[in-house]
Parts: structure tokens; sequence; C-alpha cells
């Protein structure tokens, strides 16, 4: 791990000027884009496709197994973001785990209030398996908002009566609408990108008088029984800690097949520091390791551990 990396990552996100005003949903869209889109990696083609009736990007790594597909959907508070704005995180992921992918443009916020993003990651994994891809062979992930989907797409599907997929990884879920993580208030100077205010916001626009503690909405509250193996990795340095904490730990009461990892002086989704920043390059490789692992189990997983992590738990 480099202290300097952290540090130098920490004062540069402390630096983005914050708007005086609110900015309108377009314009946190626009401003979003313009600063977060990376391409994916040479290796991995990229495609414009559909599915579960939403427009989406096919990312397929050159040399991809034959089986195996990856089901990924972007955070951004459920009001910003897209498969453009996330394709270099979805791509090192595809391109590490040898996967191809699908990363789905859900409908957003304020326009489509909960539970249109619901809808439309479950229609995405229906559509996969009516296009006959085994469940076995599917995984899902996410990060942040698309954490927090991820999982509620799963809880949708099991209601739904459909088989779960292999394994699923979440980065940094935000998984609690109600805000009542005791990190929103006490890792908020640690923070470098968000306040509670702010994440208070997002929630305002997707659920608005709605119920913030509905299972699909905040997954943390729902019973996840029955649910795949998971992997959750968050920074220590961010005000959605005990969401990931807390799902982890509901998740492995359940019976569930849960690993965490809390990457110390890491801020919110800090894999999308790949290739300037030393742990986000290791937490990628031992996600894709995860989903690679469960989807070759029992064998993969025996012969190939995984990395070892200091705050795994």
């Amino acid at each position: 791990m480099s202290r300097r990396q952290r540090q130098a990552l920490d004062a540069l996100l402390r630096s983005v000027p914050r708007s005086e005003t609110p900015l309108t949903p377009a314009e946190q869209r626009t401003s979003f884009a313009a600063a977060m889109t990376r391409p994916a990696p040479e290796s991995v083609t990229v495609r414009r496709t559909v599915l579960g009736g939403r427009p989406a990007l096919e990312l397929e790594p050159a040399g991809a197994a034959d089986r195996g597909r990856l089901l990924y959907l972007h955070g951004g508070g459920y009001v910003i973001g897209s498969p453009d704005t996330h394709t270099g995180l979805a791509g090192e992921l595809a391109a590490r785990a040898g996967l191809r992918t699908t990363s789905v443009d859900y409908r957003l916020a304020p326009e489509h209030p909960f539970p249109a993003a619901v809808d439309d990651g479950l229609a995405a994994y229906r559509d996969l398996l009516t296009a006959g891809v085994d469940p076995r062979e599917i995984v899902v992930a996410g990060d942040s908002a698309g954490g927090g989907l991820s999982i509620a797409t799963l809880l949708a599907a099991r209601e739904a009566g459909l088989p779960q997929p292999a394994a699923a990884v979440v980065f940094s879920p935000w998984v609690d609408l109600t805000l009542s993580g005791a990190s929103m208030r006490t890792k908020e100077a640690a923070d470098p990108i968000f306040t509670q205010a702010d994440v208070r916001a997002y929630a305002d626009l997707y659920v608005g008088a709605g119920d913030r503690s509905h299972p699909l909405a905040s997954p943390v509250f729902a019973d996840l029984s029955g649910l795949p193996p998971l992997l959750v990795q968050v920074g220590a340095n961010e005000v959605l800690l005990d969401d990931a904490v807390r799902l982890a730990a509901r998740a492995g009461a359940a019976d569930v097949e849960t690993t965490l990892e809390i990457g110390p002086g890491l801020p919110h989704v800090y894999q999308t520091h790949h290739g300037r920043l030393d742990e986000a390059d290791t937490a990628l490789d031992r996600a894709a390791h995860f989903l690679t692992a469960h989807l070759n189990a029992p064998l993969e997983a025996d012969l190939n551990p995984a990395p070892p992590h200091p705050a795994a738990i």
C-alpha cells in the first residue's frame, strides 16, 4: 500500500470545487461525465447493445472465456452516471476476470424514481436467463448506488422465483437510504467526496416521499437469505462505510458466504483510481478472482487461492 498515493488522492479529491448553488440533475450528469469517464483497457472491445429493454454496453476482453457473463450496474446515486462514465471501471474488472460484461443504462431519477432502477436491473438479469445463459455462469457487480442496486436486483430475482447467479461483488455499496449508519456522521470529515447532505439529496430524488426503508431501496434492511457468495469492498474514509459493514454482517448472519474488505485511508469507490493507486489495482484483482473462482468452483478456488488482504473479514 502506498501512503503517498492515498494522501495525494485525498488532496486531489478535496480540491474539487463545490458549486455555491445546487446543480440540476442534468448539470450534475454533465459534470460527472466530464470528471469520471475513463476508457476501457485497449484489450477490451466495447459495443453498444440492449439488455432487458434498456441500452447497454457490452465489454469483451480479448481472449474472454467461453463461459461466464458479468452483469455490471454503475453508480451515481440513482441520479447520475451511465455505462459510458463507468466504461473504465467495468472494463478493468472485465479484463481482469476475462469475462464478457454487460453494463446496463438503467433509468435514472428524478425522471424515473424508485423502483424503476430495480425493475431495469431485474429485467436485464431475466433477459440473460431467457437468452439461455446458465445462472451458474452469471456474476453481478456494481459500485455505490449500483452496488445497492446489485443487491436489490438479486432480492427482486429471488422474489420472482428466479435462480441466483454464481456470485456478486459490490464496491462501496449504498444500501441504506434512511442514512441511519453512524459513519454518516463519524466519517463525514474523513470523506473527501461526500457529506451527509449530499447523500440525502440523492435519496430525496430517488425515493421522494416513499418508504426509504423498503428492502429494495435499502437492502440493508432486507432478508438476505439465499443470496450468492458476496464480496464487499469499501474505503475506511467514506460516509458509506457502515452501509458496507452492516450489509456484510446481515448477509453473513443470513448464512450467505460473505467477505468484507475495508481499505484503510481510502475513499468512496477507490477502485475507479486503478492505474494510479496501488490499492485500486489489487482490489480489482481480488474482485476478479472472487468472481471467476465462484464461476469455476470448486476446482479453481482450491488451486488458486485469492491474494491475501489484511483488512479482510
